[in-house]
C-alpha cells in the first residue's frame, strides 16, 4: 500500500467496503472474501497469492477443480468429433504426447487438421515413443499385447505421418515411461490415464481448460514441456 500510495479508505472504496473492514485486513490480519481479495489485488498490482497466501490455496483447489470440463470412463468414449473440434479451433498451439495413437493417425480428417494448422503458423509439436527404447517394450507387456507391438504401432504412425514435418509441424521421439497421453490445443486438454494391465483405450480421459489461478493443466502443460525437452528429433527414418 506504500508502494502504490494507497490508503485504507483507498482500498476500502476499490473493494465496496467500510473502511473499518479494510483497516482489520490490514492491522489484525483477517483475510477478506474472495471478491474483496481480487478487488484489492487489481488495486495494487500484486498476486493474490503474494497479499493473502494462506488463503490463495483454497482459491487454487476451487479453480484447478473448475477446469475439469468432464470426466469419460474411457478413451473410446470420447467423441471424435472432440478431438476435431479441438484442433481445428487452435490458434497458438498444439501439442500430442503419447506412445503412438494410432486411431489419431489413422483418420484423415486429423492429418489434414495437423498439417493445415501447421501451414498457417500454429505450432504443433508431435512427441511419440521411440519404439526401440525399453519403455515402450515394457509397456506392451504390461497391456498384454506383447514387447514389440507398440514399436510396430509407432512405426506405422510415423509413416502416417511422414509428411507433416514439411507442412511445418515438429516431431520428436521420447524414451519416457509415460503414465498419460495428452492431446492439447490452447488452453483446452484432453488427458488420457494410463492404467497398468489396460490399453490406453479402455483407460479414463480428463477434458480440461486451463484456467488463470489453476494448477490442474498446467500440471500436465509442464510435464509435456519436460519430456519434449528432452526428446531427440525425428529424422525420417
Amino acid at each position: 500500500m506504500l508502494r502504490t500510495g494507497t490508503t485504507a479508505e483507498d482500498l476500502a472504496l476499490c473493494c465496496g467496503v467500510d473502511p473499518k473492514t479494510a483497516e482489520r485486513w490490514i492491522s489484525l490480519g483477517r483475510v477478506p472474501h474472495r471478491q474483496h481479495r481480487w478487488a484489492a489485488s487489481r488495486r495494487l498490482g500484486y498476486d493474490e497469492a503474494y497479499l493473502w497466501p494462506d488463503a490463495a490455496g483454497a482459491h487454487r483447489a476451487e479453480a484447478s477443480a473448475s477446469e475439469l470440463i468432464r470426466l469419460y470412463p474411457d478413451r473410446a468414449g470420447v467423441p471424435r468429433e472432440l478431438f476435431h473440434r479441438m484442433l481445428d479451433g487452435a490458434r497458438e498451439e498444439i501439442g500430442i504426447l503419447v506412445y503412438a495413437a494410432l486411431f489419431l493417425a489413422e483418420d484423415p480428417v486429423i492429418r489434414e487438421l495437423l498439417a493445415a494448422q501447421a501451414r498457417a503458423g500454429v505450432r504443433v509439436r508431435l512427441l511419440f515413443g521411440d519404439p526401440d527404447c525399453p519403455a515402450v517394450a515394457q509397456r506392451g507387456i504390461e497391456e498384454g499385447i506383447g514387447p514389440d507391438a507398440i514399436g510396430v504401432k509407432i512405426r506405422n504412425v510415423l509413416s502416417l505421418l511422414r509428411a507433416l514435418p514439411d507442412a511445418g509441424a515438429e516431431i520428436r521421439l521420447h524414451r519416457t515411461t509415460l503414465y498419460n497421453s495428452v492431446y492439447r490445443a490452447d488452453d483446452e486438454l484432453l488427458v488420457n490415464i494410463h492404467v497398468h494391465g489396460y490399453v490406453a483405450g479402455c483407460a479414463p480421459v480428463l477434458h480440461l481448460r486451463r484456467l488463470s489461478g489453476g494448477s490442474l493443466a498446467a500440471t500436465y502443460l509442464d510435464s509435456f514441456t519436460r519430456i519434449w525437452d528432452d526428446a531427440a528429433p525425428w529424422k525420417g527414418d
